[in-house]
């Protein structure tokens, strides 16, 4: 599927993902300049020679008048006033977002008249650092990239930010923001919880627990490492889905506890939890071919092989 010369790209916020983002676009050869709030970040930025402000408004007027992709990467608390200043001053430029959670971020859209430009972004990747002192361009290399594809979505806007997805290392998954936000709360939200959890009862060992704690411990406790401000930031825009997931969690968790007060055992536990690691460990991700993106029935289509396991490498495989 040939393709015009790529837009520029404008990100506003440079903490890890952002960042991140503005390294792994003009890398990639793309024009890049970003936003962000705090002059500390726009310093170290602009001394390894990026075009950083820390103006919006001057930001997202160049982003007008070069027609770039505007990449929201700040966290949902202030996705609404930065949606009203895109509304305001970027009026033709197409919006997407990093952020963890797709419904929230679509409704805003939406609230502030984007819903035509805009598409729905998430990379899956990430650590337990933050800020742009934490950022490098690799964090998106073979990293699952989610391109929300709505029934309303502009199939042109699509293909720019599914372009700039694979200009940053990542293949794309499409899918809407219900089932995004259904499979988030499972593989992102729910381990923050548990690892929140985690690192409370070990703590309540008090010293002799800490010390002999290793591997297992370490691993399952790495999320919250995260700044409280973050997981909170990632976890309550999605209490409905995440409600769900924790629910069976703990309902898991009542079993194993009846099952060792009766038979002292832990049950058929580590038997599927085994399985389960080793579906996620052996899944298949087949290539989405054929699809017209901007035919009739195209998003739900491309959502389909994306429930299916199907991904995006390369906008040549589409038809």
């Amino acid at each position: 599927m040939p393709r015009s010369a790529p837009p520029p790209v404008c990100v506003i916020g440079l903490g890890l993902i952002g960042g991140s983002l503005l390294r792994a676009a003009t890398q990639a050869g793309r024009d890049a300049f970003a936003y962000n709030r705090t002059r500390e970040a726009v310093k170290a930025a602009r001394d390894e020679d990026f075009e950083v402000s820390d103006n919006l408004s001057a930001t997202l007027e160049r982003a007008e008048s070069s027609n770039a992709i505007i990449v929201v990467s700040v966290p949902m608390p202030a996705v609404d006033a930065i949606f009203d200043m895109i509304a305001r001053l970027a009026p033709q430029c197409t919006v997407t977002d990093v952020v963890s959670v797709k419904g929230a971020v679509l409704d805003a859209a939406r609230h502030h008249g984007l819903a035509e430009r805009f598409v729905g972004g998430h990379p899956m990747a990430g650590t337990a650092e933050s800020g742009w002192a934490a950022s490098f361009p690799e964090l998106f290399h073979d990293a699952a990239w989610v391109v929300a594809a709505e029934s309303d979505t502009d199939p042109n806007r699509w293909l720019d930010v599914a372009q700039l997805a694979l200009d940053c290392g990542a293949f794309v998954v499409p899918a809407n923001a219900a089932d995004h936000d259904r499979a988030v709360a499972r593989i992102s939200h729910l381990p923050h919880v548990l690892a929140e959890t985690l690192a409370i009862a070990g703590e309540a060992g008090q010293d002799l627990a800490l010390g002999l704690a290793a591997g297992s411990f370490r691993d399952g406790t790495r999320v919250a490492g995260a700044s409280p401000a973050i997981v909170r930031a990632i976890c309550e825009p999605n209490a409905k889905a995440l409600l769900t997931a924790l629910d069976e969690a703990l309902g898991e968790l009542q079993r194993v506890r009846e099952s060792l007060t009766e038979k002292g055992t832990l049950g058929d536990l580590a038997d599927r939890g085994h399985a389960a690691r080793t579906r996620y460990e052996n899944v298949e991700r087949s290539p989405i071919e054929g699809i017209s993106v901007g035919k009739d029935g195209w998003a739900e289509k491309m959502c389909e092989a994306g429930r299916r396991g199907g991904v995006v490498r390369s906008l040549n495989e589409l038809s």
